[in-house]
Formats: structure tokens, sequence, C-alpha cells
């Protein structure tokens, strides 16, 4: 866990690929307990800590995630997740060049709980919801290529499916579609940047996380 920014009322960190965000049925230890254990020992505070999720990322996926240290604070950045207002940016590595250098991509997804998988239409279907992403080839190598992904919806498995429905798996993911596995069972989807007005003092929070440091991602990544 590395902390990217913190104030009175929230805490930014750099989640490594592989954290869970919130505990779930494998048992393992959440991300959301080792920054409360973070705050509790920083601040030497006795009892109970708080510290609210505010929005998730998948397991296999690393970055930007923003937790509330009080109450108010996250009721404020609930609704300013379901307003659309905190504009979040990732970067993702495929194997396959995309059919156009940029793009806006418009689907519509359905998810299935009884696999954890998402499907998308072209067109409208009943209880599929509307998915709409930019992205822009920002980078490039011998065998990869490097994706700036802007949301403006958030579904589940949106840019992981949205992409492998152009053609382009993010490398790693098998459940959509790539055919080789990462080594450690990562993705190569990073949450690169989050944007925001501060839910308490109203100043533009912006926070840049760094990507993995391994091979691929340091060689692939624009030096700028």
């Amino acid at each position: 866990m590395q902390p990217l920014y913190e104030d009175n009322h929230i805490i930014i960190v750099n989640k490594a690929p592989g954290e869970i965000v919130q505990g779930d049925k494998t048992g393992d230890e959440p991300l959301v307990e080792r920054v409360r254990s973070y705050l509790k020992e920083k601040y030497q505070k006795p009892g109970n800590v708080f510290c609210g999720v505010v929005h998730r990322l998948d397991r296999p996926v690393s970055g930007a995630v923003i937790f509330a240290k009080t109450s108010k604070a996250l009721s404020r950045l609930n609704e300013m997740l379901r307003n659309g207002s905190i504009r979040k940016t990732y970067r993702a590595i495929t194997r396959f060049q995309p059919p156009k250098e940029a793009d806006r991509l418009i689907h519509y997804i359905t998810s299935v709980e009884r696999n954890n998988k998402s499907y998308t239409s072209n067109t409208p279907k009943p209880g599929a919801k509307e998915a709409v992403l930019s992205y822009k080839l920002i980078g490039k190598s011998d065998r990869y290529y490097l994706l700036e992904i802007n949301l403006e919806t958030g579904r589940k498995h949106q840019i992981r499916v949205q992409l492998s429905s152009i053609g382009c798996p993010i490398k790693g993911d098998l459940k959509y579609g790539d055919k080789r596995s990462n080594p450690d069972g990562s993705i190569s989807l990073h949450a690169h940047s989050i944007e925001f007005e501060h839910p308490v003092s109203h100043q533009t929070i912006k926070v840049v996380a760094p990507a993995p440091d391994d091979i691929l991602w340091n060689a692939i990544t624009p030096k700028s």
C-alpha cells in the first residue's frame, strides 16, 4: 500500500495488483483494513478508526483508490461518484493494436453474477446498462500497445469487456479473451489518475498513481 494523498477527510492510496479493496469470501486481508491500521498507528488512535470505501478496483487491477476518513466526506464522495464528477483515467496494455488510435466506445453491458462476468451488446437490451468510455493510443513497443482510457460511466468490468469487444483484451485478462496470464496473476490495467473537487474544501484534487514497477510498464509508459 502506497499513500498518494492525505488530509483530514480523505486518503488516496496506490493499490497493488492482487489486493482486494473490501473483504470477500477468500478471507484475505482487504486494503480498507490495511488503510485503517495505517491510520490507527500513524495517529495513535484508540478504538475503531473510520475508513469508508468510496469505490473499488477489481483484484487484479492496480492504481489509485479513494478512502474517506470521515462520514461527511464519504457521503459527499459517494454522491460525486453517482453523478460522475469524479474523473478517473486508466491505462491498459493490450497485445493487439486497436482499430482506431482514438475512439469513443458505447455499449450496453449485462452482468451475470453466476460467472462474475459482463457481456456487451451494440444495441439496448432488457436489463443492460449503457457503458461509455473514450480511449487513445499513447505508447507502444514491438509487441504491446498502451491505451489511456477515460470512463464516462462506471459499470462492472467495463474497461475489460469493452476493450475485449473491439478485439483488444487487456494483457493477462483470461476472463475477457487474452491467451496468457501474467506471472503474478494481475491484468495490465492501472487506475492512473483521479481528479475531483474536494468534498469539504472544494479545491481541485488531482492524484497520479505510479504504474507497477516492472519491465513492461517501465518500457511502454511515456516518459513525459
